[in-house]
């Protein structure tokens, strides 16, 4: 069984609702996001072209951030494509916050 890596990205309380945090880990292109009091982790380069979505557009009543690039949007409770061109989803990652900080687990 492969033990769970939790890697530490930020304190929770620097997030601000409707904020996008950039994170890199080894060789992954990460983004938390916070909606609400819900914080989401994904991919931050779009599935469609390589365009980081931490600079694009925060959608908080839909929880979705749009591509700066083509203007597609995804959800980030699952990453699922809302509209084209993007048809691929992006890669989703467990959160947790635990002693004010939020850490988020790779595979």
């Amino acid at each position: 069984m492969e033990e769970e890596e939790w890697v530490r990205v930020c304190d929770a309380g620097s997030l601000s609702s409707g904020e996008l945090v950039e994170f890199d880990h080894r060789s992954k292109k990460l983004m938390v996001a916070k909606m609400g009091n819900d914080v989401y982790a994904t991919d931050r380069i779009c599935t469609h072209a390589y365009a980081d979505l931490t600079g694009g557009f925060v959608n908080e009543g839909e929880k979705t951030v749009t591509c700066p690039l083509h203007l597609s949007a995804f959800k980030l409770t699952d990453g699922a494509p809302q509209n084209p061109p993007a048809t691929a989803p992006l890669k989703t990652y467990k959160v947790k916050i635990q002693d004010n900080a939020i850490y988020i687990k790779i595979d």
